[in-house]
């Protein structure tokens, strides 16, 4: 498999059962109906840690173009790659949501609140107010970056113990897990532009009932800001953890 097939696979589980996971809870008579924030926060964090245990050890499983971004910000990865891996991200987002989609199929029609059916695909914030929404993604994604380079670290690593091979991923969901229960509560913290724009695109297109736009004018904030934040932290770590 090529890295280009593993990030589309990557990304496509991400979405599949991260959003899978925000219409158990969202949509009416769905089992998980309701079943809270709490839920919502653990189903992300497991899903980023299939999806990396997936395809990790074949693309390096970015999943994300603010990693992808942020990586090559810093040298760690070629630029010339990046834009083949953006691509597939989107591509895998797109495909995922289709998925969640037609897993739910029945429950679009008798869900009545179609604001929640959007929230199933795409972030919105709590209380619109662009600029904080835009700094609290870069807050997010600042801290997923600096916790992704982190944790496999070799100052965190027992020497031949495979712990950034074994662990690495679960440490990474449990990453995004922490992000979503302190962070999460302001955007729904996308902290990852595929994440919430493939979806988005995918929520505009598909034939849904009764459903209302897909909030065009905030869909640059989890992008911007994720970007941004990445960077940011990427940044950060490279420089003040050399000193």
């Amino acid at each position: 498999m090529s890295p280009f097939v593993a990030e589309i696979i990557g990304t496509m589980l991400l979405i599949i059962l991260g959003d899978g996971v925000v219409a158990n809870v969202l949509l009416n008579r769905s089992k998980g109906q309701n079943s809270g924030w709490i839920v919502i926060t653990v189903g992300w964090g497991l899903a980023v840690t299939v999806a990396v245990y997936s395809v990790g050890w074949i693309s390096g499983g970015h999943l994300n173009p603010a990693v992808t971004i942020a990586l090559a910000a810093i040298g760690q990865f070629e630029w010339a790659k990046v834009p083949a891996y953006l691509l597939a991200q989107m591509i895998g987002a797109f495909i995922g949501a289709v998925v969640v989609w037609l897993a739910y199929f029945p429950h679009w029609e008798v869900t009545e609140d179609k604001a929640a059916v959007r929230g199933v695909f795409c972030t919105a914030p709590a209380i619109r107010n662009p600029v904080a929404n835009l700094v609290t993604e870069m807050i997010g994604t600042f801290v997923l970056i600096v916790g992704v380079l982190a944790i496999p670290s070799v100052n965190n690593l027992i020497p031949k113990s495979g712990f950034d091979k074994g662990l690495g991923p679960a440490l990474v969901g449990a990453l995004v897990f922490s992000i979503g229960l302190s962070l999460g509560g302001s955007t729904g913290y996308a902290i990852n532009p595929a994440r919430d724009l493939g979806p988005r695109l995918a929520h505009a297109v598909l034939p849904i009932a009764g459903k209302i736009d897909s909030d065009w004018a905030y869909a640059w904030v989890p992008i911007a800001g994720p970007i941004l934040g990445g960077v940011i932290g990427a940044l950060f770590y490279k420089y003040c953890w050399a000193l």
